[in-house]
């Protein structure tokens, strides 16, 4: 088990950043604006020539929030091609807000739209929720996506670590519906075996940022009954069969305890038959993204993303 790590300088200063937003208690409610205030100082401004709107989604009992960011420019006859992105924070945190550090870059420079779904978070509302959320979107996308200006055939479903899970298990589910398949799936540090119990949650169990104990606090939040903790729209890695599934693009982070799940899932699928990619950010922490504006190592992470994204938008694997 490693308990200290030679962290490069430019993940030095992330942490040291990241450490000055601390709760102010254990509450969750203080857990929730240490989050959001840490979102805003890595959030820069909104790049030139793009175009933010709010919209919700009817569904029984309310409405889901949903952010869409689309190039300022008219839309192409069949409509804009979509990264559906699921946001992370393990279930419990996040929203509308806190990724515009990357659904806005990903907007300009994939030319497309970028759709942010705000899902129910835990533990006000327990799995299955999030996911019911996600898939209740991708519904309406795949049969009325024009609504939104959206081209349903041309559409790659994004997410880090807890939305990567949200985002792999809307692919199992997505699989052999009718209408256009998704084009694509692109997973940044996912959490996808429920349980931490690969080997890398043991190795990097104490790593800053993310410990195997934050993962067992979140879980626990998200899907109190152990029981449930095998089912694949929560551990996509404990589906028996991962054939058909969309084109894949997974990074991880080196120094995660989450990485050897990304590992595996591109190691099954590909013995499935699945085009699927890895991307290992060397000497990278969990949530490390959020700084590849000042990192050479993120921004690497972050290019070989936006050209996975490219491809699938396309139609290349």
């Amino acid at each position: 088990m490693a308990s200290t790590y030679q962290l490069s300088a430019e993940m030095q200063s992330f942490v040291n950043q990241c450490a000055l937003f601390q709760p102010a208690d254990d509450s969750l409610s203080e857990m929730r604006v240490a989050y959001d205030a840490l979102c805003r100082y890595f959030t820069p401004a909104l790049p030139d020539g793009l175009q933010v709107e709010d919209h919700a989604l009817p569904v029984a009992g309310g409405f889901i929030p949903l952010r869409l960011y689309r190039p300022a420019a008219a839309m192409p006859p069949a409509g804009w091609p979509c990264v559906l992105y699921l946001h992370g924070g393990g279930w419990m945190l996040g929203g509308l807000d806190s990724h515009a550090f990357i659904a806005a870059p990903l907007a300009q420079e994939c030319a497309a739209a970028v759709l942010v779904v705000d899902y129910r978070l835990a533990p006000e509302h327990v799995f299955p929720a999030a996911f019911e959320d996600c898939m209740a979107v991708w519904d309406t996308l795949r049969v009325d996506g024009l609504t939104l200006g959206i081209n349903a055939a041309r559409v790659v479903v994004a997410g880090d670590s807890a939305g990567g899970n949200l985002a792999a298990a809307l692919c199992l589910a997505a699989r052999g519906k009718p209408g256009p398949p998704l084009r694509g799936q692109a997973l940044l540090y996912p959490a996808l075996a429920g349980a931490a119990i690969l080997p890398s949650a043991i190795e990097h169990a104490m790593a800053p940022l993310l410990s195997r104990a934050d993962m067992a606090y979140y879980l626990k939040q998200y899907a109190p009954d152990p029981a449930l903790h095998a089912d694949p729209r929560l551990a996509p890695l404990a589906a028996s069969n991962l054939a058909a599934l969309p084109p894949s693009f997974v990074a991880v982070a080196e120094y995660d305890p989450l990485r050897d799940d990304g590992l595996r899932y591109v190691q099954r699928l590909q013995a499935h038959g699945v085009a699927a990619e890895c991307h290992v950010g060397r000497g990278l922490l969990h949530g490390c993204l959020r700084f590849w504006p000042q990192g050479m190592e993120t921004a690497r992470m972050y290019r070989a993303l936006v050209a996975a994204m490219r491809r699938m938008l396309a139609g290349q694997t």
